[in-house]
C-alpha cells in the first residue's frame, strides 16, 4: 500500500503555479492511460482556469484547498474546500476563485482505449 498526504502535494503543486507562468500545477495521485481510474492533484493560482475541455469520463472534483468555478453551458457550480462537485458529461471549464487545489478522479474504461491486451491498437 502506498500512502501520498494531499495536504502536503497541494502546497507543493500550489507553490509551483504561483510561480509558473501558466498559473497551475498538476500530478497524476493514482492511475494513468491504463487504468480505469485516475486521480489528479491540479492547483491553480487566483483568478487562472483550465479552459474549456470535453469530460473525459465520469470524474468528480474534490476542492482540497481554496475556492473554484466550475462552468458548464448556462450553469456554474463553486465549490469550496471540503465540498465535491461532480463534473458534468459536456464541454466544461475550471477556475480558480482563490488559490486552489482540486482532487481530479476520473472514471473511465481503459480497456476500450487499450484493448483487452493492454496496448493500444493490438489486434
Amino acid at each position: 500500500m502506498h500512502a501520498t498526504s494531499l495536504t502536503d502535494l497541494a502546497e507543493t503543486h500550489l507553490a509551483t503555479a504561483r510561480e509558473a507562468s501558466s498559473g497551475r500545477s498538476a500530478a497524476t495521485v493514482f492511475g494513468g492511460q491504463e487504468h480505469d481510474l485516475r486521480q489528479t492533484l491540479i492547483a491553480l493560482a487566483e483568478g487562472r482556469a483550465l479552459g474549456e475541455h470535453e469530460a473525459p469520463g465520469e470524474a468528480t472534483l474534490l476542492v482540497l484547498r481554496g475556492r473554484v468555478r466550475l462552468h458548464s453551458g448556462e450553469e456554474s457550480w463553486e465549490g469550496a474546500a471540503g465540498e465535491l462537485l461532480v463534473v458534468p458529461q459536456a464541454r466544461h471549464d475550471l477556475t480558480a476563485l482563490e488559490d486552489a487545489a482540486v482532487l481530479l478522479t476520473v472514471a473511465t474504461d481503459a480497456t476500450a482505449a487499450t484493448g483487452p491486451s493492454g496496448s493500444a491498437g493490438a489486434s
